[in-house]
């Protein structure tokens, strides 16, 4: 459990690092509120004064477009200050500390600081150095976490699929690397999802999967049967220190959703990617682009559900 991350009486989180530890009512609370926000924006009312008055840094010290963009979008529709630090021209590269840029934020009475960085564990030592008026929310940590992008899958599967309690759910890819499949596996099986499996190359499972509470399987054209959700994760080469991976075509041809595969899984079965796609490696063009695909509303989900969680940490 993160610092203070639990909700207090009042319902409000003070930090939100990581799924690991919250309960599944905080889970539903979240996809609940993000369900007003969706709606009201659905009906055009974009801007909302929950957080007028309030300041937010995205701390950011590894690029991300499509995660920045959304926090961004989320705190300027809640009516806050935003303000997005440019870490390659800040004082962190002329020899000052990450805890001095912290107090020097702080001392300009920022409220809530959204830390994206390469290193895991990050947030979580930025949240336990913090005053107790700051919080911090995870953008992504390493190879740890990433809360926010799990729970926007979640509540995506949710608009289509609101039994979650019935769902067969499939994660494919590079697990070893993929702080998103860490979350997600945290937040399905939190939320109650019937079965939850995984499929990757040997070289990119963690040793310890098992734990995690999911079945592993390791065949894609089996394991495809009777699912509801296939959930397919980018092959993270950059990540990647002298783990042997097989190459594009024979990874495609292993591991790759194509659109004979998705056949034979559950009609309208949702096909998930948190992005950024290697199409023809872990996706064909066909399956990411087609029908069943909800890939481009999950970005577009990103925006309520982050609303929803800013709002969840600062509104009193």
């Amino acid at each position: 459990m993160s610092p203070r991350q639990s909700p207090s009486d009042t319902g409000r989180l003070a930090h939100f690092i990581t799924i690991d530890g919250l309960k599944r009512d905080t889970l539903v609370r979240i996809l609940d509120t993000a369900d007003t926000f969706q709606t009201a924006s659905d009906r055009q009312v974009r801007k909302f004064p929950t957080l007028r008055g309030k300041t937010i840094v995205n701390l950011f010290f590894e690029n991300s477009t499509r995660t920045l963009t959304t926090f961004e979008l989320a705190a300027t529709r809640l009516s806050a200050d935003v303000v997005n630090l440019k870490l390659d021209h800040s004082s962190t590269q002329k020899g000052e500390t990450l805890l001095d840029t912290l107090r020097t934020l702080e001392a300009m009475h920022c409220d809530l600081f959204i830390v994206r960085h390469s290193d895991s564990g990050a947030a979580h030592f930025i949240a336990s150095h913090v005053g107790d008026e700051v919080s911090v929310l995870n953008a992504g940590d390493g190879q740890h976490a990433h809360p926010t992008q799990a729970m926007l899958d979640c509540y995506t599967i949710r608009r289509h699929r609101p039994d979650l309690e019935n769902l067969r759910v499939l994660i494919v890819g590079d697990i070893l690397h993929s702080r998103v499949a860490r979350s997600q596996i945290m937040a399905l099986n939190t939320l109650g999802v019937r079965s939850l499996s995984v499929l990757a190359p040997p070289t990119l499972l963690p040793s310890a999967i098992h734990a995690l509470g999911v079945d592993v399987a390791d065949n894609l054209d089996e394991a495809v049967v009777d699912k509801d959700v296939i959930i397919m994760l980018r092959v993270q080469y950059e990540r990647m220190r002298e783990v042997h991976v097989p190459g594009p075509e024979e990874y495609r041809r292993q591991y790759g959703l194509t659109e004979e595969r998705l056949a034979r899984a559950n009609p309208g079965c949702l096909v998930m990617h948190p992005g950024p796609i290697n199409r023809q490696v872990e996706i064909d063009s066909s399956v990411a682009d087609g029908p069943q695909s909800v890939i481009l509303e999950q970005v577009g989900n990103g925006v309520a559900i982050r609303m929803a969680i800013l709002s969840m940490m600062l509104s009193s």
